[in-house]
């Protein structure tokens, strides 16, 4: 089904067997990858932070603004544009082909600094800067390995926190509630095809995340399962198998990968592909959504939602935009 599956999956198998730590990027179509280990860990054409895990000199933060005034503007894509995409999407999922579509659109934005410079201010548990390509600046877990175990934090249900009683209303959304149950019951059946002793131990937990507009309500689930000691010599395997994530695909997998890329007019490449560093133990990776592309010298940052037969057209189309943003502040 993807074309650099077999590649990816020995070479992870090979590194993580021997417990050499790497760090790894793969695209969403699964078409490409760049594993990197041993002095490759220190490219000088991506940098990574992974929860203050760095592969970058000190000296690299030490960015100054001048006390300059950050300029972020965004360019949306028109709500005609979107609607039709968004009525195509629903149609599919009528016709009983899907029942989450995770749609997404790039929008070009302006700012007045850097790729790099983004990366380097951005606050985020997980940051990756590719020269000349992305910066991405993600808040969601893929999986996480340790000790043998496996851990999934799928993350659905976004509402500005400006909004008065905001938490609330996210809290008992009906529509939000369905559609992250549908999440973690996905993710859970991922998980239950490479692990065992599957269970939801945290179902619909909030965070709060700061951007340069203000803060954002998150909605995330905790999943664990149990892989067993041997998991080193299958790691490529179990990453394969949970591949693309269901937070940025929907269900089933299959049928709604083949609407999503016949509805958006874009392939999506590394954004909302799977980043993550293997210390030669354990495993920690992360969804790259929050994206920003560099595309014929204009920048475009992606984002979506996931669309059911239930959703309002006017509260996917607001948090696609709400996505938008710089976690700078």
């Amino acid at each position: 089904m993807f074309s650099c599956t077999n590649e990816f999956i020995e070479q992870f198998n090979t590194l993580s067997l021997k417990s050499v730590p790497f760090f790894f990027i793969i695209d969403f179509e699964v078409d490409e990858f760049k594993i990197l280990y041993g002095d490759k860990l220190f490219s000088k054409d991506i940098f990574f932070d992974i929860n203050n895990f760095k592969n970058y000199e000190d000296v690299y933060h030490n960015v100054k603004q001048d006390n300059k005034k950050i300029i972020f503007e965004s360019f949306p894509v028109s709500m005609a544009e979107y609607k039709k995409a968004f009525e195509s999407v629903q149609k599919y999922e009528r016709d009983g082909y899907s029942y989450l579509i995770n749609l997404t659109f790039q929008t070009e934005i302006y700012t007045n600094i850097s790729l790099f410079e983004i990366f380097l201010l951005s606050k985020s548990k997980f940051k990756l800067h590719v020269k000349d390509s992305f910066t991405c600046f993600s808040p969601e877990v893929f999986v996480r390995i340790k000790n043998g175990f496996i851990f999934a934090y799928p993350m659905k249900g976004t509402i500005d926190a400006r909004i008065p009683n905001a938490k609330k209303i996210l809290e008992n959304d009906e529509k939000e509630i369905a559609e992250h149950a549908t999440i973690v019951d996905l993710i859970r059946n991922d998980l239950g095809r490479i692990a065992n002793n599957i269970k939801v131990s945290q179902f619909r937990y909030f965070s709060k995340i700061h951007t340069i507009n203000g803060e954002l309500y998150q909605t995330s689930s905790e999943i664990c399962g149990y892989l067993g000691s041997d998991y080193k010599k299958r790691l490529g395997n179990i990453i394969a198998h949970l591949l693309p994530a269901g937070s940025i695909s929907g269900a089933p997998k299959e049928a709604t990968i083949k609407k999503i890329k016949e509805v958006e007019d874009y392939k999506r490449g590394y954004y909302t592909g799977v980043g993550g560093y293997f210390d030669g133990n354990n495993l920690e990776s992360y969804v790259l959504i929050r994206f920003i592309e560099k595309i014929n010298n204009k920048l475009f940052f992606k984002s979506g939602g996931g669309i059911t037969i239930y959703s309002d057209i006017e509260k996917e189309y607001q948090e696609l935009i709400e996505k938008i943003y710089v976690p700078i502040y």
